[in-house]
């Protein structure tokens, strides 16, 4: 039996995490329990000080107990996990800039418990998952005892496929899998209705490998019923179904050091019951969203192209995507419009293009060096549009960055994987943005500088202690992502700054000790 034990602080919100794992084989029964417990206070930067209700609490406890035979195995796999994160609404003093001293937070558990089933059949096997998933989702506002929206999903999942490892010379995966969903409101404010769905998928793959190829190929077909419950003068009922056919074809030619990709899909994407129905506040984002009922689902066709090099001193990877998809859903700013005192936000769709890819190089001319630098880049347009609402909101910005590390001692008779690293992330100025009814606006780029350490300890020639230091955000960089939605809370008066800003330097430090037993 072994487990570990890992402490964990971090200076900016004073967070501590604590975990306990253990798990173990004996006569074909195996098990594993697993417990953490996290606590962060408010988080700060140089801008707004400690960023009010930033604060966190989350625990989690996960058990699996199963049987490995000649026959397969049978795991049983449960969890529980609690949340209870503050929400940050930016909301501000008009004379001091300080945050106003409302504390609204939300109350999670998620009970979860799988069965994983493997026989094997033939000269394949025959896998089987079901489980069933618990979500109370509470959001406290006014009071901290009387929930104001409050959530009960219900969710059972299923999958059960043949794996056959070779037929004909391919590799061959029949299968469906699918899921049935309840959801019901128990509070006295809604954002959601309550809803039924039911989802089926059939879906067979393949593969197939010839001296330098591999191909694979795969064919799904997806059927999904979504029920909604009318209440009135809030929601409308609906009664949706959708059905799509996907599939993909892709190859790899290797040639030693070589590997050059291509691959092909056609995807399909149903609209959520949020996209269709919603019409609440959505404290987390600060907005008043509306959904749209007529949104019809996503089609797509996608393209990747990818190339890989590794060599003794150099490892290279380039990867290409064209994404172009019919009907895609985002949501959009209602000029001028308010409910409730929040900006309002209704679903739309259009056709998008998204063009982009990654490349990455990692540089090693010493088994102890690396020098590794990353940039990815996505061009994201809606066809046919002016200037104004030609790209799509939330495109993250392109994005550098480069880590050099070196690996001062490795498998020592004490010191063991004892390295030092700096890490440089770079996100470019985002000029591509939603800009109709100011739903969005530019982003500045912003650099941050990380620093690492780490260490094994060893005694008599075992791992006993792994020690690791971190310092992000070296500079204390005060910096917004273009993806942060507080990006668009109030102006602070006092400075002329508009939103809430990211978290500022932060020092941790991680300590993990591995147990025989």
């Amino acid at each position: 039996m072994k487990a570990n034990v890992s402490g964990e602080y971090q200076s900016n919100n004073s967070l501590r995490n604590y975990s306990l794992d253990i798990a173990g084989n004996q006569n074909d029964f195996v098990w594993n329990f697993r417990f953490s417990d996290k606590y962060a206070g408010e988080y700060k930067n140089r801008y707004d000080g400690k960023v009010k209700n930033s604060q966190y609490t989350e625990k989690g406890v996960n058990a699996m107990l199963g049987l490995n035979r000649s026959w397969g195995y049978s795991h049983l796999n449960l969890d529980y996990y609690y949340l209870k994160p503050g929400i940050v609404e930016g909301e501000r003093d008009e004379v001091t800039g300080e945050f106003e001293d409302e504390t609204p937070f939300q109350h999670v558990k998620h009970y979860k418990a799988v069965i994983d089933n493997t026989v094997y059949i033939g000269q394949g096997s025959l896998k089987s998952i079901l489980g069933y998933q618990h979500n109370r989702r509470q959001e406290f506002e006014e009071s901290p005892t009387d929930p104001g929206l409050d959530f009960m999903l219900h969710t059972i999942n299923y999958d059960i496929h043949y794996e056959v490892p070779h037929l004909g010379g391919w590799r061959w995966n029949f299968g469906t899998n699918g899921m049935y969903q309840r959801s019901l409101n128990k509070g006295e404010e809604f954002l959601i209705p309550a809803y039924t769905l039911f989802d089926i998928g059939v879906f067979a793959t393949g593969g197939l490998k010839i001296n330098h190829w591999n191909i694979s190929a795969g064919l799904r077909y997806d059927n999904r019923h979504l029920h909604s419950f009318g209440l009135d003068h809030v929601f409308e009922k609906i009664s949706r179904n959708f059905s799509g056919l996907t599939g993909s074809v892709g190859a790899t030619y290797s040639l030693g050091d070589i590997d050059v990709k291509l691959n092909i899909a056609r995807g399909f994407r149903t609209p959520t019951v949020g996209e269709l129905a919603s019409n609440g506040v959505h404290e987390g984002t600060i907005q008043y969203v509306i959904g749209n009922k007529e949104l019809k689902p996503e089609y797509s066709w996608q393209i990747d192209v990818g190339f890989d090099y590794t060599s003794k001193i150099v490892s290279t990877q380039l990867s290409l995507f064209a994404n172009f998809i019919d009907n895609f859903i985002f949501n959009h700013k209602l000029n001028g419009v308010k409910t409730e005192g929040y900006d309002t936000y209704q679903y739309t769709q259009g056709n998008a293009r998204l063009l982009g890819g990654e490349i990455s190089i990692d540089f090693h001319p010493i088994r102890k060096l690396h020098f590794e630098n990353t940039f990815s880049y996505v061009n994201a347009i809606q066809a046919h549009q002016p200037k104004e609402s030609k790209y799509l909101p939330y495109t993250p910005a392109p994005r550098w960055t480069s880590e050099l590390s070196y690996t001062f001692v490795n498998d020592g008779k004490v010191w063991d994987n004892t390295y030092a690293a700096v890490r440089m992330e770079c996100n470019l100025r985002q000029n591509h943005f939603y800009a109709a009814d100011d739903t969005e606006t530019a982003t500045p780029s912003y650099t941050l500088i990380n620093l690492s350490a780490g260490t094994d300890f060893k005694v008599r020639g075992k791992k006993a202690v792994s020690l690791i230091f971190t310092l992000n955000n070296v500079f204390d960089r005060a910096y917004q992502n273009h993806l942060n939605r507080l990006k668009y809370a109030a102006v602070n008066n006092m400075t002329g700054r508009r939103g809430v800003f990211n978290m500022g330097r932060n020092f941790g430090v991680k300590l993990i000790v591995p147990l025989s037993l």
